[in-house]
């Protein structure tokens, strides 16, 4: 989701929720009208006065000596794993060098993506070559020994000046190198355990409700993201009704995951107590206005359906209108009925009643299914989720929710994507 709402209409009196870049507006307007050069020299000024002020007050000596002692053993223990010990206890020193050199260097590079590793050895390669155009020959060269006033006469390489500090410099860009990728694998680890946390809590495989099949599908643009989607039947409901929820958090990665987790413990927690959608969905939009940052909104679709007669009684908080295809083809658009959530806190929310006929066709689905691009800019569109409903109207929810995300894919040419895609689909067989 890329943009976000402002304030209209009754309320505009409303406690707005901006963004935290609107305080900084008026400093970007008044460093336009210094103009000129003096503004450019400012502006250079300003940003190397940052740079150097934030390593006075940040890089203390123990953490450079933290750099070169305890994250220096954790980046090595990291990609030294697998290296048998005991076996190297018993190999001669010169070789348990060689076998950590090259364990170390085996794991770093087949951790980076062919590409990347691909670069890596190519930079490695001019530099080695760099190093030895730096070479000019054998000679002597007098080493001290014992005294001040002793020294012995060795046969040595004779390098150009500058080599060695050419030398070193390669050793500690490689060292930064290291640090940087362990950290950002170890990371990325968290971010799996992350994912798997975050798909075990949406729901999996296909719902029975009554006659109709319910089922849905999300993939993340990053590891983690904040398209949701949920089923919860109404436990105790003499009618057998099913909550069918889906939304999107404004953006994407691990803020908008946190977000989303909120959201969906809050909504578990409402259902329970049998509150009307409306009611439901105006708490849901206080308790996030109140526990999530001024900056993030959620748009929410939640319907009500009710599998004996049909009946969906749905709220549309600014989510992507649903689709309700019809079992003659024809198409019906479940708009808004209100703004997205967490944008004022006392926003009001209307609830709208239609009904799922035999061989009717529900689907919710996030605006990254809408919004994928192919590679000249062609948005796939409502028309693209249209006629791939047209085209496989045989087919179960289960078989339908991936197949749309494939034909997203062979849409966009690309199997990775700026944006979550998630869909949920309810579907009523003819002849009921």
């Amino acid at each position: 989701m890329a943009t976000e709402a402002g304030p209209s209409g009754p309320h505009a009196s409303e406690r707005q929720r901006t963004s935290p870049w609107s305080a900084a507006r008026p400093a970007g307007r008044a460093s336009d009208a210094a103009g000129g050069s003096g503004g450019a020299k400012a502006a250079g000024l300003n940003w190397f006065d940052a740079w150097t002020r934030d390593l006075a007050r940040d890089v203390s000596a123990e953490d450079l000596q933290r750099l070169f002692t305890r994250d220096t053993r954790e980046a090595y223990r990291f990609f030294a794993r697998g290296l048998d010990e005991e076996r190297l206890a018993h190999e001669p020193i010169w070789r348990r060098i060689m076998l950590r050199v090259r364990q170390v260097f085996m794991a770093f590079t087949l951790k980076l993506s062919p590409a990347r590793r691909s670069l890596y050895l190519i930079a490695l390669l001019v530099a080695l070559i760099g190093v030895v155009k730096l070479y000019r020959n054998f000679g002597t060269v007098q080493v001290p020994f014992g005294t001040p006033f002793f020294s012995i006469t060795m046969l040595a390489p004779q390098w150009a000046d500058g080599t060695f500090a050419l030398f070193v410099s390669i050793i500690l860009i490689n060292l930064l190198l290291l640090l940087e990728v362990a950290d950002r694998l170890s990371l990325k680890g968290e971010l799996e355990v992350a994912r798997e946390i975050q798909l075990a809590m949406l729901p999996t495989g296909t719902y029975a409700a009554g006659d109709a099949e319910i089922c849905g599908v999300t993939r993340p643009a990053n590891t983690v993201g904040g398209d949701f989607y949920d089923v919860l039947p109404l436990v105790g409901d003499p009618e057998g009704r099913v909550i069918v929820t889906i939304g999107d958090v404004a953006g994407k990665g691990s803020p908008a995951a946190l977000l989303m987790a909120l959201l969906l413990a809050v909504l578990r927690t409402l259902v329970d107590e049998r509150l009307d959608a409306c009611a439901l969905v105006s708490r849901l939009n206080t308790q996030i206005c109140r526990h999530s940052p001024g900056s993030r909104f959620i748009t929410f679709f939640y319907g009500v359906y009710t599998p004996s007669t049909g009946a969906l009684t749905y709220v549309n908080a600014g989510q992507n209108p649903p689709l309700l295809r019809r079992r003659d083809g024809t198409v019906d658009r479940l708009g808004s009925t209100g703004i997205a959530l967490g944008m004022f806190e006392h926003s009001t929310y209307e609830a709208v009643d239609t009904n799922v006929a035999s061989g009717d066709l529900l689907i919710l689905y996030s605006d990254g299914i809408t919004e994928a691009e192919n590679p000249g800019g062609q948005p796939f569109e409502e028309g693209g989720l249209e006629r791939f409903l047209a085209a496989h109207p045989n087919e179960t929810p289960a078989e339908l929710a991936p197949g749309i995300l494939r034909a997203v894919e062979a849409h966009a040419r690309d199997s990775r994507f700026t944006d979550d895609l998630t869909v949920l689909i309810l579907k009523r067989p003819l002849g009921v």
